[in-house]
């Protein structure tokens, strides 16, 4: 849709040449001869941009600006100014002009052009005023079922259990997760979805802490999938099918949510149609353990954490599954609970544990004891992926 473009400018011959030149790009344009004339159509349209004339009989451009900054802060106005008036330009800048150009404007590809800037500038500024809108109410709403969940966080427990995804079947691939936390808020997620006809999705993440900050982070992981799903489905961003996009998206808005939180996360896309598997690690351990015929192993793959670095890249890798497979993956806690002394001794303790459990989670749980600890030093959460039998 034509962005619309209000021109005010005492100067019949200036109103018609900016109408006329800005109506070959596209825009919609009004005009008005004086800050007066102004007012009726602003209230009666949809305004996209002003350009204003600083000296004008009656109201003065200067005096307009303060008005209609007043009114509404966020509308971009490029103010249009004399060579001998600067100070009205300085004063025009600090009460919210956009730009200012000179008359007579020789080149109006200049005037195009900050138009165009200033256009996208307030289209910018509004997505980030909707989106740290959105980011506040969600957090006043955190912030009551805390209250609440100091008498009760049983329920907040319940809550987050309901954010989970039930157990899939989706072409013959099974799916099913166990999460244990270590309060009865955990900073553990994961989640698993179709995406189209021959597409699963799925991944596992770990938010840095415990309790309620954390557990905050992964209904933002929630919430920015769903709309991702949701916008894929209307076939306006198809980011779930790139899984280092979709740690970018992830990294980007945990940094916005100013927490001082960090997660560690595999993303990962089967391809059923060739039994392909493409992952991006963000700085995750331990990384998945493909059980098959041939043995057991994981993954290969790094990245940095989510959410700690604004400029961070994650590679994407691809792998093949064989028709019979168990993809278990973990969040960190299980290396906490394992006896060796070191990382290299945990991990290949846990793939020995895969190995023995055939990928079952239930037998793994047991294995591990974690049905007699009456708790667990940090949450646990596990997945397993597979088809067919070993």
């Amino acid at each position: 849709m034509a962005a619309t473009v209000l021109v005010i400018d005492d100067d019949p011959s200036v109103r018609d040449s900016l109408a006329a030149f800005l109506v070959d790009y596209d825009y919609r344009v009004l005009t008005a001869p004086s800050a007066d004339a102004a007012w009726p159509e602003l209230e009666n349209n949809h305004i996209d941009a002003v350009i204003c004339d600083l000296r004008m009989p009656g109201t003065s451009g200067i005096e307009w600006l303060e008005q209609v900054k007043e009114r509404e802060p966020g509308l971009p106005v490029i103010v249009v100014s004399g060579a001998g008036v600067m100070d009205d330009v300085v004063r025009a800048l600090r009460l919210g002009a956009d730009d200012f150009l000179i008359k007579p404007i020789l080149d109006l590809e200049v005037l195009h052009h900050a138009l165009r800037r200033a256009i996208e500038r307030a289209r910018l500024e509004a997505e980030n005023n909707s989106y740290r809108e959105y980011l506040e109410k969600t957090n006043l709403e955190l912030k009551r079922g805390l209250d609440e969940l100091r008498s009760d966080q049983l329920a907040g427990r319940q809550v987050q259990i309901r954010m989970l995804p039930e157990p899939l079947g989706f072409k013959g691939i099974e799916c099913e997760h166990r999460i244990i936390p270590s309060l009865l808020l955990s900073g553990d997620f994961l989640d698993y979805f179709e995406l189209g006809e021959h597409r699963l999705v799925f991944y596992i993440a770990d938010v840095s802490g415990h309790g309620a900050s954390s557990a905050f982070v992964t209904v933002l992981l929630k919430n920015l999938t769903y709309r991702l799903r949701r916008n894929f489905r209307r076939g306006s961003s198809d980011d779930l099918l790139h899984p280092a996009q979709v740690l970018q998206r992830v990294n980007a808005e945990v940094l916005a949510t100013g927490l001082d939180k960090f997660l560690t996360m595999i993303y990962c896309i089967i391809d059923t149609s060739d039994n392909s598997m493409q992952y991006s690690v963000g700085g995750h351990l331990p990384m998945p353990a493909l059980l098959t015929s041939d043995g057991v192993r994981f993954l290969e793959g790094r990245g940095r954490p989510v959410g700690l670095f604004p400029e961070a890249e994650y590679p994407t890798y691809t792998v093949q599954l064989p028709e019979d497979f168990r993809l278990m993956l973990f969040s960190d806690g299980v290396l906490e609970i394992l006896e060796a002394d070191n990382l290299p001794g945990r991990e290949a303790q846990l793939l020995q544990q895969v190995a023995d459990s055939a990928g079952n989670l239930d037998v793994f749980r047991e294995s591990l004891g974690l049905e007699q600890r009456p708790e667990v030093p940090d949450d646990i959460a596990m997945m397993v992926i597979g088809r067919g039998s070993l």
